[in-house]
């Protein structure tokens, strides 16, 4: 289980890597293009901002794994530990439903928008919103690999390569 859980979370780094990687080398090679021959390519904001799009709900899952989404503590602070745990099954209770509710949602999303098409590409709609189910599904694997130790500890997932509080201490 551990082999297929770093295969996911490996998996989940490089499609956010290569989202960014290729982002930015058309934001780049479009400005240079801009100032050097004054054309610029017409679909490189539109793939950008849709590229952006999908940063967004993919890193969603990896950023809630190590505890990097803002979050108020204090009330779980000021309770004695088992109103804390109590606390925190009720927080991933409603997280858990919240996440269903967004995946239900996109999937409709998707759906309404397939016959939609972008304005430079073509593309359906439906591609740029896959983003919020399939994010957010994958968002779910990550919390339910995590929320035993955050519910019964509170505590997040810990990485050299990709830790809120490691980068919080530097």
């Amino acid at each position: 289980m551990k082999n297929l859980e770093r295969l996911f979370l490996s998996a989940n780094r490089w499609a956010l890597i290569g989202l960014l990687a290729t982002m930015a080398v058309i934001i780049f090679t479009n400005v240079c293009l801009r100032y050097l021959t004054s054309e610029s390519l017409e679909w490189a904001e539109e793939v950008s901002r849709h590229m952006m799009i999908w940063l967004t709900f993919l890193g969603c899952g990896p950023v809630l794994r190590y505890g990097g989404h803002i979050a108020v503590d204090n009330l779980q602070d000021a309770l004695p530990a088992r109103l804390a745990v109590a606390l925190r099954v009720v927080i991933a209770v409603l997280l858990l439903g919240f996440f269903v509710f967004i995946v239900w949602f996109g999937i409709e999303y998707m759906q309404r928008t397939q016959y939609q098409q972008t304005p430079a590409t073509q593309l359906s709609f439906a591609y740029v919103y896959m983003a919020l189910p399939l994010g957010i599904a994958f968002t779910v694997v990550h919390w339910l690999l995590i929320v035993r130790g955050y519910v019964a500890r509170r505590e997040f997932a810990a990485d050299a390569h990709f830790d809120a509080n490691a980068s919080a201490s530097l």
